[in-house]
């Protein structure tokens, strides 16, 4: 087992589902299947710690062969000289995809029970030609507090308070869209949720994980967008403290996470920040939670070139094409970020990233683009690994202080007194002013601040010092550099129209003032 303090966790769509029950293990019992092998070469050029793997089959007839084909015929062998990865701890459990509910969901005047018949799949509790498809599979180097996991697939969507299923209605009327016998017997999760709990260095850190039904394929009464909102909601309700005290799990345990528990949130939510079918932004729920860290989002090279070469939808899109994480149609709705990994606030992000290779990088066929030929359409997937490098490790015991006093302010003897545009009203220079927030650079010793003025002597500014933390009493600071600040036309702001309050350093030098 590994001992390393950085932890990759790791998302990936993989598309390993098939279309009838049991082909996902005939094609895993050989080696040569070529869309599981270019999924094996993904996986062990990045080789993930701990790897969710949403769109692979939950085969009720024996669901751990399939898992057991796909180590040992494809991750435990070498993909085109890329480093074998084994993962000795796996989590897989049912899905409700493809699970008949025996009511007409999708209101076509049909119910269908007949796995694989034509609108089986939008009258199961999550959409599927056969139960289990599109499930999910958790790999993992670390061990699984199996006696502690926690699953939701029973949880009904109508338990949770304020949910949007009662607002879904039939078009151009007041006609509830789903029955009252519907809503008393539909489940959230369109495929599940799962806490998993992983011993990491010493301490256990929750993965959560999902894959949240798509916000399309449905009409104007938008029932498959409110459904992806509310799956999402679930997990910020479970990780914020006294939100999730209505969630139950499967074996009737009440309650989101226990306060104070480290977790990381992985799945392809598919929801986008800005652009899409979402309803109501749902990824913000998570991306705009205290609770958790944004602090470094995941690139790559080919996702923006992509955005650039198949043009379509993506030329009017507002989202930023750095962030992409899948490749779907080029008419609608272009290529999206969808897959997320997100640990909770109290951990450190050293790195995060997209796995799609520029079209010069010799991987890029891993990838590729789509190819009406092959199954599925792309050489592994239209969705692209992602991963994030956290800090796992030992902490320090926590304090407690039990009084605190205020030992008095120093003025700095700065000599310093920005001058032009940057430090003068009405062409008169003026003093540094107060400073609302500092923030420390490593790597170039020196501090950022930002004025605490509220533009009221000067246009808001943004200053870069060096000094001794320990001498600044006596020695003063030496101002390097002031820069005002501007809004998006390039302007100052003007006067009492910005307070800055907080200022705070990322690990890839991004500087974020509040």
């Amino acid at each position: 087992m590994p001992t390393t303090n950085t932890i990759r966790f790791s998302q990936f769509n993989a598309s390993l589902n098939r279309n009838a029950d049991g082909q996902l293990i005939t094609d895993l019992s050989t080696p040569n299947n070529a869309q599981a092998k270019a999924v094996a070469e993904i996986i062990q050029r990045n080789n993930p710690d701990i790897l969710l793997v949403n769109e692979f089959d939950y085969v009720q007839g024996n669901p751990l062969q399939a898992v057991q084909l796909l180590q040992q015929n494809y991750l435990a062998v070498s993909q085109n000289g890329a480093t074998p990865v084994n993962y000795p701890y796996f989590y897989i459990a049912p899905s409700n995809t493809g699970i008949a509910s025996g009511f007409d969901l999708n209101n076509d005047g049909k119910v269908v029970t007949t796995p694989g018949a034509t609108g089986y799949g939008d009258d199961a509790f999550g959409f599927g030609n056969f139960p289990g498809q599109y499930g999910m599979l958790l790999l993992s180097k670390y061990p699984i507090d199996t006696a502690n996991i926690r699953t939701f697939q029973n949880f009904l969507w109508k338990d949770m308070p304020d949910s949007l299923l009662s607002t879904i209605s039939t078009p151009n009327s007041n006609t509830p869209w789903y029955s009252s016998e519907e809503q008393n017997t539909l489940r959230l999760s369109s495929k599940s949720h799962w806490d998993v709990p992983i011993q990491v260095n010493g301490e256990t850190i929750h993965v959560l994980v999902s894959h949240p039904t798509p916000p399309t394929f449905d009409g104007t009464e938008d029932r498959n967008g409110k459904r992806n909102h509310d799956e999402i909601r679930f997990w910020a309700d479970y990780i914020t403290p006294d939100k999730g005290d209505y969630i139950y799990d499967d074996a009737g345990k009440k309650g989101g996470v226990a306060a104070g528990s480290r977790f990381v949130i992985m799945g392809d939510q598919n929801a986008d920040p800005v652009d899409g079918d979402s309803y109501d932004n749902a990824i913000r729920q998570l991306l705009q939670n205290p609770g958790i860290n944004t602090n470094v989002i995941p690139t790559s090279l080919g996702a923006p070139q992509q955005a650039a070469l198949q043009g379509g939808a993506n030329v009017n899109q507002t989202g930023n094409a750095n962030f992409d994480t899948a490749d779907f149609a080029d008419t609608v709705p272009g290529n999206l970020r969808t897959d997320y990994v997100l640990p909770s606030a109290d951990l450190t992000i050293s790195n995060s990233v997209v796995y799609w290779p520029a079209n010069t990088d010799p991987n890029f066929p891993l990838v590729g683009t789509y190819n009406a030929s092959l199954p599925g359409g792309f050489p592994s997937s239209d969705h692209r690994l992602v991963y994030a490098d956290v800090e796992v490790g030992p902490t320090t015991a926590g304090k407690t202080i039990p009084d605190v006093g205020f030992l008095g302010q120093t003025i700095l003897p700065t000599g310093f007194i920005p001058s032009g545009a940057a430090g003068t009203v009405n062409g008169v220079q003026t003093a540094l002013g107060g400073l609302s927030g500092v923030a420390y650079d490593v790597a170039k010793n020196q501090f950022y601040a930002i004025s605490d003025d509220r533009s009221q002597i000067a246009p808001a500014r943004f200053y870069t010092f060096t000094t001794d933390p320990a001498k600044i009493a006596t020695t003063g600071a030496a101002f390097t550099n002031v820069t005002p600040l501007k809004d998006a036309n390039g302007n100052f702001f003007a006067i009492n129209s910005l307070d800055p309050e907080g200022i705070a350093l990322t690990n890839n030098g991004t500087v974020f003032i509040s």
